[in-house]
């Protein structure tokens, strides 16, 4: 199982020698699913997103985000939910039975994702519709998300905010909690899992969870202090490394071409 954001690309970069890594599992047959707290984007938008950074062709059914999750633990409970994301968040809900709604006073959820264009009035209106009674759904609580630029506030800062306003803890979709764990599960099937990641308390609390390997990559969030100090089946420079750790080849020359090809 790979996280995205951290581990095979920051930003519109790929991390130099995941294409080559990814490669290595898919041609050695193994089962791969792609799992990830960020909800602003549908599978084909992320799947788009691999081939574009990656040049690698996966397929959209192996991606499952934090938003799948919120749609599965939500489908049936609720009758509109109010959404604080990307118009993919909501597309997402819709696809998994959950409607959504603009008016604070039609919602018994509000779900919260990533949201790039979050306005004072957004926040506003979820805090009243809580207020009211509605549910407070995190796709995530990651408090931050990992760019070229460095690490910016993610969707648990919004989380976080509205928690602090309307005095309400939050059901929480994405890795590490169950509705994530189940999804990831169902997809997988029966079987040794590693998982690949560069967050602690998401990825690597996910396996943990699920008496499942893991692999700690230093390409994300986790500095290497905190990195040195935590108990993890593998520590890797970055998932370039990977292959090695499976027994696998990957293609000759290719890590070492994408990193000269990355090089400033």
């Amino acid at each position: 199982m790979f996280d995205l954001d951290g581990v095979l690309y920051v930003g519109d970069r790929a991390i130099p020698g995941a294409a080559a890594a990814l490669r290595a599992v898919i041609a050695a047959s193994i089962t791969t699913v792609f799992a990830t707290n960020n909800a602003s984007r549908l599978p084909e938008e992320v799947a788009t997103a691999i081939a574009g950074k990656l040049g690698v062709t996966v397929a959209a059914d192996s991606i499952i985000t934090s938003a799948m999750a919120a749609a599965e633990h939500l489908a049936g409970s609720v009758a509109a939910a109010l959404v604080i994301g990307t118009p993919s968040l909501a597309i997402e809900l819709e696809r998994g039975g959950v409607a959504t709604t603009v008016r604070a006073d039609r919602a018994d959820a509000v779900v919260v994702g990533l949201d790039p264009t979050l306005t004072y009035d957004a926040l506003k209106a979820a805090t009243l519709a809580i207020a009211a009674g509605a549910r407070l759904v995190a796709t995530n609580v990651d408090p931050t998300y990992p760019t070229a630029e460095g690490l910016i506030p993610g969707a648990g800062a919004i989380v976080a905010a509205l928690e602090r306003a309307s005095g309400v803890a939050a059901e929480v979709c994405g890795k590490p909690n169950r509705p994530m764990l189940d999804a990831v599960s169902r997809r997988l099937g029966p079987g040794p899992v590693l998982v690949v990641g560069d967050r602690i308390d998401t990825d690597i609390d996910m396996g943990r969870a699920m008496g499942w390997s893991t692999a700690l990559v230093m390409t994300g969030v986790t500095p290497p202090e905190r990195a040195a100090a935590e108990d993890v089946d593998h520590l890797l420079e970055s998932v370039a490394d990977l292959p090695a750790v499976l027994g696998l080849d990957a293609e000759p020359g290719a890590a070492h071409a994408e990193r000269a090809t990355h090089l400033p």
